[in-house]
C-alpha cells in the first residue's frame, strides 16, 4: 500500500528510495520462494538506482570565488580528507545542503553557493545514499563531468557557529571511508 502511494507522488526525494524499497520487496519474495517476483523487483530496483530522476536546479557550495560560465571539475582535494584526490565533483538539489558544504569547505573565502548545470551524467552520492535512510533524501549527487556555473544564490539557511562546530566534530570523528 505504501509503495502504491509513493509511486503516485512525483517527488525526487521519494523516488530516490525506490531502489531500496524494491530490493527489500525482492528479498521478501526470495524468502517466500517466489524467484520470478524476486527477479522482477530486483530489476525494478536496478532501473531506478542507476539513473537519478532529479532535474534540479542543482547547487554546489564552496569558498572559491568563481564566475558564471566557469567549470567546476573533479580532481581537487577532499574537504574532509585533504590527502585524497577526488574523482568526482559534487552537487545537490537542496540549496541549504550546498550552503552547509560551503560553510565546511576548506579555505578562507566567503561561503558561496553556485547554481550549476551538469555537463554530463551524474549519479547518487554513494557516501550518503542508502546510509541512514533509504534512498537519497539529501538529493546529493556526483559527476566525473564538469559542472557549469550558471548563477549564484545568496539566500540560504546558514548554520549557527555552534551547529557548524558540531558538524566539524562529527566529520573529524568519522571513521568511515570516502567512496571515491
Amino acid at each position: 500500500m505504501a509503495l502504491q502511494f509513493a509511486l503516485k507522488i512525483n517527488n525526487d526525494t521519494v523516488k530516490s528510495a525506490f531502489p531500496s524499497l524494491y530490493s527489500n520487496i525482492a528479498k521478501c519474495y526470495e524468502d517466500l520462494s517466489d524467484p520470478d517476483k524476486a527477479k522482477k523487483n530486483y530489476e525494478l530496483a536496478t532501473s531506478f538506482k542507476d539513473k537519478p530522476s532529479d532535474k534540479g536546479p542543482f547547487y554546489h557550495g564552496t569558498k572559491a570565488d568563481l564566475q558564471v560560465g566557469d567549470l567546476l571539475t573533479a580532481g581537487g582535494s577532499s574537504n574532509y580528507k585533504p590527502e585524497l584526490k577526488m574523482n568526482h565533483i559534487y552537487l545537490t538539489a537542496l540549496v541549504n545542503g550546498a550552503g552547509l558544504a560551503a560553510a565546511l569547505a576548506k579555505g578562507d573565502g566567503r561561503e558561496r553557493v553556485y547554481i550549476v548545470e551538469p555537463t554530463g551524467g551524474f549519479e547518487n552520492d554513494l557516501n550518503v545514499t542508502d546510509k541512514k535512510f533509504p534512498g537519497n533524501p539529501t538529493r546529493s549527487y556526483r559527476s566525473q563531468a564538469p559542472l557549469k556555473i550558471v548563477g549564484e544564490v545568496t539566500d540560504w539557511v546558514r548554520q549557527t557557529p555552534e551547529e557548524l562546530q558540531k558538524w566539524r566534530e562529527k566529520l573529524d570523528n568519522n571513521k568511515g571511508e570516502i567512496i571515491n
